[in-house]
């Protein structure tokens, strides 16, 4: 496998403020092709699809960036929601020029991608939602407020070891080290604060009222290993989208990494049906 950590980078990191934020993000436009867009998981950032634009960059025009709080974006001055962080792509996206674009989300980015294929339709040239709810149960949000307090006291380093857990399995872990240590840095990296606001707005992330109205050509991903959010929370939005597609990987929540080949061979696979 080729390792996230091998950190190859194609396009230079660019900034833009964006409803008021220092956005970061990277472009890679060399084939010229439509926009395909990568939103990271919680805690993470855009290097995290550091591989998928390597192997889409000659194909489309790749947009990667970081989130409200996350990598060398700068933190939200107050709470935000989801549908907060769905507008924040659509002003990137107006600013970079960019008139529609296929939209991947893993985690966190999931969330926002199903939020801006309901909101922001007219943008959305296919949906790929993977290792993402449709919604956070009641007795779960608790959970998310937890750690976010937790982040808040302690540091984000306090949580790299069970993260790590939960987003890889054992078997990836023992294997892949040097990814594993990627990762695990850009956790302890993440903004403490940048980390609580973002999982406040995960804890009362609800879609199911929005996800009726996508019409666009949609794909769920899911981690048949992934305990945080199990195949079954994430083929309620393929069974609730008309005409969705459900796939599932073996691998935790992290099925991108874990499953790379596996990974984009799919992705490419429905894209081209997509274009």
């Amino acid at each position: 496998m080729q390792g996230i950590a091998n950190r190859i980078l194609y396009g230079a990191d660019m900034q833009l403020t964006i409803n008021r934020i220092d956005t970061r993000y990277v472009l890679d436009n060399e084939g010229g092709g439509p926009w395909l867009t990568f939103i990271h998981q919680l805690a993470g950032d855009h290097s995290v699809w550091d591989q998928m634009a390597g192997y889409f960059r000659h194909k489309f025009t790749v947009l990667r960036y970081d989130l409200r709080g996350h990598g060398g974006t700068t933190v939200s001055p107050d709470d935000f929601t989801i549908d907060d962080l769905s507008d924040d792509l659509s002003e990137l996206l107006d600013k970079l020029g960019a008139p529609s674009t296929h939209v991947v989300g893993l985690s966190i980015g999931g969330m926002v991608a199903q939020t801006f294929a309901a909101n922001h339709a007219d943008k959305v040239d296919s949906l790929t939602v993977v290792g993402a709810p449709a919604f956070i149960p009641e007795d779960a949000r608790p959970t998310f407020a937890q750690r976010a307090e937790s982040v808040r006291e302690n540091g984000a380093a306090s949580i790299v070891d069970p993260t790590l857990e939960r987003w890889l399995t054992p078997e990836f872990r023992k294997a892949h080290p040097e990814v594993v240590e990627q990762i695990g840095e850009t956790i302890a990296r993440t903004s403490p604060e940048g980390f609580a606001r973002a999982a406040v707005a995960v804890s009362r992330f609800d879609a199911r009222d929005k996800l009726a109205s996508i019409d666009a050509r949609t794909l769920v991903v899911a981690g048949e290993r992934d305990s945080g959010t199990t195949p079954a929370q994430s083929k309620v939005i393929a069974d609730t989208v008309k005409g969705a597609q459900f796939q599932s990987l073996d691998a935790a929540h992290l099925s991108p990494v874990e499953q790379s080949q596996r990974f984009s061979a799919l992705l490419d696979g429905f894209l081209h049906n997509a274009v």
